[in-house]
């Protein structure tokens, strides 16, 4: 059983991400995943996160290929690597268009190519190589001015045919969201296939813990609402891709999950009490390398607590 945890960009009470770290060291977890929206500026998190923790893994996860340049996030991944003495992951990911262009002012264009681009370019980078000049050739191309990093994994989000392509081809780990667990087999098996070997997949569930199945059910279908919503096309567009239009549709047009679109919170949540929860937790194990306990936004740190301990692997 090997667990992590991930949040959401829409997390952004610092002192809670904190205290979800640090119960998370405690408790045996082996990885803990910051992403990045519009909110925290997650590389600053996660070097205070370095700090703070003694053994767990921290994860980018993950930056944008489309706001910082390759040496940028080549330094900083250097930079996190040797604050938490080795114990940081990077991902990266192509982000959305709505993210892209509506809060960087970034053109939006052949995403699949540009996560292939920078993936290549940072990976160059960590290991000691020139940088890459394309609008000023002419330069004198730079090293990485620290000890080079060859083998610093990177992960990749993916999920569309192209970007799971790159990540077969480039990546590490596999870090993808939205896909029901069969088709998350399906996939992985192609992309093992493709490379040759087997690829590390990170994947789970939206999580909550609540003795109160109402209250917990709440929790879990308003951050399902906001990414099927509120978020841009991709999610509701790979979601609806795997049967599920129709459900989809319901929450875009209920702004909620009504009882006709429970197979929603069935495929990628688990909620209920802290038995519940870890039974559903059981039907991800088999399907990734690591179960990625995902933490909806703003719950009270009594409930995000509970979650986080039922949700912990298994000690001997």
């Amino acid at each position: 059983m090997r667990r992590g945890i991930a949040l959401t960009p829409l997390e952004t009470r610092r002192d809670v991400v904190l205290r979800a770290a640090a119960l998370a060291d405690e408790l045996g977890y082996e990885v803990f995943s910051v992403a990045e929206g519009w909110g925290l500026d997650s590389t600053v998190m996660l070097a205070e996160l370095a700090a703070a923790t003694r053994r767990i893994t921290l994860v980018a996860g993950v930056l944008s290929v489309w706001t910082r340049t390759p040496a940028a996030i080549a330094m900083t991944a250097a930079t996190l690597h040797q604050l938490s003495g080795g114990r940081f992951v990077l991902g990266l990911g192509a982000s959305s268009r709505q993210l892209v262009e509506g809060w960087h002012d970034v053109g939006y264009e052949h995403p699949a190519a540009r996560l292939r681009e920078v993936t290549t370019r940072v990976r160059a980078l960590l290991s000691g190589e020139r940088a890459t000049l394309s609008a000023a050739p002419g330069a004198r191309a730079l090293r990485l001015g620290q000890p080079p990093v060859p083998d610093l994994p990177i992960w990749l989000a993916a999920t569309g045919e192209r970007t799971i392509g790159i990540a077969a081809d480039l990546a590490d780990g596999w870090f993808p969201l939205y896909l029901r667990r069969e088709r998350l087999n399906e996939l992985a098996a192609g992309i093992a296939a493709r490379r040759g070997s087997p690829i590390t997949v990170a994947a789970g569930p939206l999580t909550v813990v609540d003795d109160d199945l109402a209250a917990a059910r709440a929790a879990a279908a308003a951050c399902t609402t906001v990414y099927l919503a509120a978020m841009g096309d991709i999610y509701p567009r790979l979601v609806a891709g795997q049967g599920l239009a129709e459900e989809v549709d319901l929450v875009a047009t209920t702004r909620t999950v009504p009882d006709e679109a429970q197979v929603l919170l069935d495929e990628f949540t688990a909620y209920g009490d802290a038995a519940t929860v870890r039974d559903r937790l059981e039907s991800w194990d088999s399907a990734t390398d690591l179960t990625m306990v995902g933490l909806p936004p703003g719950l009270p740190w009594p409930q995000l607590e509970a979650t986080i301990r039922a949700a912990a692997p298994a000690t001997t």
